[in-house]
């Protein structure tokens, strides 16, 4: 595999100076307004990545895909795809919002658990991205923003088989199968990717099958979505940075959403049901298995939820709504708990005027042990000149704990059964450009926190990493999108963001360190040619008291046919040494080939 990975290097220098710096391609996102679920929408800007682009990249992962994006992806593993926490707009992991077809999917037992997602890469019709105020139209758990995984419908007949092999051991393959029977639509996908990692103890095997369907029926649609994930990997020091820990875990990953959609006369009517299970088997220690710290915790979420929504002259797109929830954890470590929230909403969109955009929501949610709370969020659009526009929006979001927060206790980490929710207030206002050729978004940011939750130690001395309120914060940030369309077949991305995070902490230590980005860069370059597609990034990362990091990436596409193509594809062409969170190491260069065919 290196003698692949330098004739793969040479060859994408090759390329890239044929075409000179000038070269581009399609845009890996697409700077549009984020439509939430069938009629339900906001005026902001965000971020997507359509099921073509993930079939175009061959992403190893749903969520290797996000890291081209103004995100943060902290990765423990090869490609992202076993364990990576999120950050937005210089949130904590735990800060963002997991959906799945506009419902909450977040794991109560620990955020290091929301991207278990079992669903494969053909599934999917759409990934969007939701910084600051606008993802607070979901409720909880929205500091610092959304990702929203929307299921594709399936109505057309398509098989599709992928197989890749890679450095490290790695290899996968992939096969889906969808069909349509006169009103009913299914599909059935499986995959299974296997590493023997690119360190020490952090190998690994997933597994995942789903089950998409779909009825349409007078009026409307019933959809019902089912998929089942297991991952077996190793887990050096993932939770414990410097420990030097030989861990191993274990997780399962159930899920069902289900929901009926049915319109007449402009009235929108939407019940829908969403279960997940997650079972997870941690050994902090996995030369001791029979150790005392062998964990064993199994968490489920119930969510029924049900959805208005009326076309009214005066006031717009008026919906209305009400939820039920219930999580549940049976664990070892954590003991038995439960806890419930009711929560009724509100939101409206429309225009003023031609040139002048609203909306809003307003949530209220009512916890059995955390009281009753309220969230909701308002923005406005002016376009004064087409295609330039103004916008502005604030929020307010809210964080209920984890139950490992509240609860976990090993040699190293002690929750706090007494801990309080967080609390945000989110502002943003900037410009937006946006013709066919050409897309260009400017936003600035504010956002204040109050009892943020992280792991701290008050003093070096101290034993154990202790879960606290920490007092509060301010964030202030820019964020800049750039899409380009150069030439037919050339189109440039790219964004940056800079985040200066102002903590009032005393002077305390963190588990992860301060691990919220100042810089980050992405840009990527996509050139179709004649054969197939070749495509060049970067990615460059700088955190507070940490030197940064430049990382490149390309990836090529050859179709033999209509049906088939071979890719190739590298990261970490220049074989940096470095660590998304302080203490976990990161994979050099590493390179992956394969197969699509699609009948």
């Amino acid at each position: 595999m290196r003698t692949i990975a330098r004739c793969g290097f040479l060859f994408f220098v090759l390329i890239v100076g044929a075409v000179s710096a000038r070269a581009e391609e399609v845009s890996s996102y697409a700077l549009d307004p984020l439509i939430i679920s069938k009629r339900r929408v906001h005026l902001l800007p965000a971020q997507s990545l359509s099921g073509d682009d993930l079939q175009e990249r061959e992403t190893s992962s749903l969520l290797q895909s996000l890291s081209f994006l103004s995100l943060d992806m902290q990765s423990r593993s090869l490609g992202g795809g076993i364990q990576s926490d999120v950050s937005l707009r210089g949130s904590t992991f735990q800060g963002v919002l997991f959906l799945l077809n506009g419902k909450r999917i977040n794991d109560p037992q620990t955020a290091h658990h929301n991207a278990d997602i079992p669903f494969t890469t053909e599934d999917i019709r759409k990934i969007e991205v939701t910084p600051g105020v606008s993802s607070a139209l979901f409720g909880p758990d929205s500091i610092g923003g959304a990702i929203h995984f929307m299921i594709k419908k399936p109505q057309e007949r398509i098989r599709v088989a992928k197989i890749g092999m890679g450095d490290y051991q790695t290899a996968g393959a992939l096969v889906s199968i969808e069909d349509k029977f006169n009103n009913l639509g299914i599909r059935v996908s499986v995959e299974n990717k296997e590493s023997g990692g690119f360190t020490t103890d952090t190998d690994f095997k997933k597994f995942t099958s789903s089950v998409s369907s779909s009825l349409d029926i007078p009026d409307g649609e019933y959809t019902l979505n089912f998929g089942y994930q297991e991952k077996e990997f190793g887990a050096y020091d993932f939770y414990t940075p410097h420990s030097g820990y030989l861990s191993k875990e274990w997780t399962k990953t159930y899920l069902l959403d289900t929901a009926l959609s049915l319109e007449r006369n402009d009235l929108l009517i939407k019940p829908s049901f969403l279960w997940r299970r997650h079972f997870d088997k941690f050994a902090l220690d996995k030369t001791q298995i029979r150790s005392r710290y062998l964990n064993h915790h199994q968490s489920d979420i119930y969510t029924p939820s049900f959805y208005l929504q009326k076309e009214i002259p005066v006031l717009g797109r008026l919906g209305a709504g009400t939820e039920y929830g219930e999580e549940k954890i049976n664990s070892t470590n954590l003991g038995k708990y439960s806890r419930t929230h009711t929560s009724f909403f509100l939101d409206d969109s429309g225009e003023l005027t031609p040139e002048i955009s609203y909306g809003f929501s307003l949530r209220t949610d009512d916890y059995d042990s955390f009281g009753r709370d309220f969230t909701g969020s308002a923005s406005v659009k002016y376009r004064f000149f087409e295609p330039h526009a103004l916008y502005a929006g604030l929020a307010r979001s809210t964080r209920v704990p984890s139950f490992t927060e509240l609860y976990y206790n090993d040699p190293t980490t002690l929750g706090d059964m007494n801990l309080g929710a967080e609390k945000a207030w989110n502002y943003q206002m900037g410009y937006e450009y946006d013709q066919e050729d050409v897309g260009y978004v400017l936003t600035a940011f504010v956002r204040q926190e109050s009892d943020t939750i992280d792991w701290i130690k008050r003093t070096s001395r101290q034993s154990k990493w202790q879960v606290e309120n920490i007092t509060d914060a301010e964030v202030f940030g820019i964020e800049q999108t750039l899409r380009l369309q150069m030439r037919e077949n050339l189109m440039l991305d790219a964004n940056y963001t800079f985040i200066n995070k102002r903590i009032n902490d005393q002077g305390f230590l963190y588990k992860y360190g301060p691990n919220y980005i100042r810089h980050l860069l992405n840009s990527n370059l996509v050139i179709n040619l004649p054969f197939g597609e070749q495509s060049i990034g970067f990615t460059y990362k700088k955190k507070p008291v940490r030197d940064g990091w430049f990382l490149m990436h390309a990836a090529l596409s050859y179709n033999l046919n209509r049906h088939s193509r071979l890719f190739l594809k590298a990261e970490n062409l220049m074989n940096v040494e470095y660590q998304e969170i302080e203490g976990i190491a990161q994979p050099g260069r590493w390179v992956e080939a394969g197969i699509r065919v699609a009948w």
